[in-house]
């Protein structure tokens, strides 16, 4: 989508609404929020009815987020380069080149190594084993073009789940937003740079207490399993695995929270 201006408007004096830019950028309104209230990408100022507006200076900034975070960067680390007065943009973008050219590269392997098996299968119908190991190997090299994940869980009561994440299970603390009748319509809570965002019930939307029953896991790997442990059972957190030493090298445990999401919690055996 093209955004037009009114003729003799400036570059500069350009703003955009949250929608607006999200539509423009391809970036969720929710992305944007947390962006906003992680102090990541702040607005530069606010509609008389309380909505967000994103000027030219906010453009820029976040075409750099998203440019560091394709480069594999964690949030935490891109507001540290960005609050950096020393930080080397054309650094960026230089290794943000060279990561494309690889990609290129190793896409052109490929596809050659592809073509030269549609070649032997023009006189045989059976390709040589080596072959297809060359070929998974340079599979493997390709990047992936999905650069992030958020879990979303829905929940009849979101400041009762917030808090009690939080409390029970250690979670980071993110935002809870209210809407203008003081109900929770949003939260957000962290497990290391990983994002956990509630949501409310509704229309199409139930949690597992009240569909009896869950379809889902959510796993996580903690420092130490027996310490993490010990603080659900001092929060009186519902077990529903015991803590133990796996065969494939994991401690854990199984917890069900107070709207029957099912969470395990684990870390290395040594």
């Amino acid at each position: 989508m093209e955004h037009t201006h009114a003729a003799g408007e400036s570059e500069s004096s350009r703003e955009w609404r949250v929608g607006q830019l999200a539509e423009l950028s391809g970036v969720t309104v929710r992305t944007l929020r947390h962006y906003d209230q992680t102090g990541l990408l702040r607005p530069s100022g606010r509609t008389s009815g309380g909505h967000r507006l994103y000027d030219q200076q906010n453009v820029t900034r976040l075409y750099r987020v998203l440019a560091l975070r394709r480069l594999g960067f964690s949030l935490a680390e891109v507001g540290s380069l960005l609050d950096d007065p020393d930080w080397d943009f054309q650094a960026m973008l230089t290794r943000h080149a060279l990561q494309t050219t690889r990609t290129i590269a190793s896409a052109t392997r490929l596809a050659a190594h592809l073509r030269g098996i549609l070649d032997e299968l023009d006189s045989s119908q059976s390709v040589e084993t080596d072959r297809l190991f060359t070929i998974m190997e340079e599979m493997t090299m390709l990047e992936t073009p999905i650069r992030d994940t958020t879990t979303l869980l829905v929940y009849d009561d979101l400041a009762a789940a917030h808090t009690y994440l939080k409390e029970t299970f250690g979670l980071g603390a993110g935002p809870l937003e209210l809407d203008s009748e003081g109900r929770a319509v949003h939260g957000e809570l962290f497990a290391g740079d990983h994002a956990i965002w509630l949501h409310p019930a509704g229309d199409g939307y139930r949690p597992p207490a009240r569909l009896g029953a869950a379809s889902s896991i959510i796993a996580i790997t903690v420092d130490d399993a027996d310490a993490h442990y010990a603080r659900a059972v001092e929060h009186d957190a519902e077990i529903i695995q015991p803590l133990v030493s796996q065969s494939y090298g994991l401690r854990e445990y199984g917890a069900r929270d107070l709207e029957g999401h099912l969470w395990y919690f684990q870390s290395p055996i040594d």
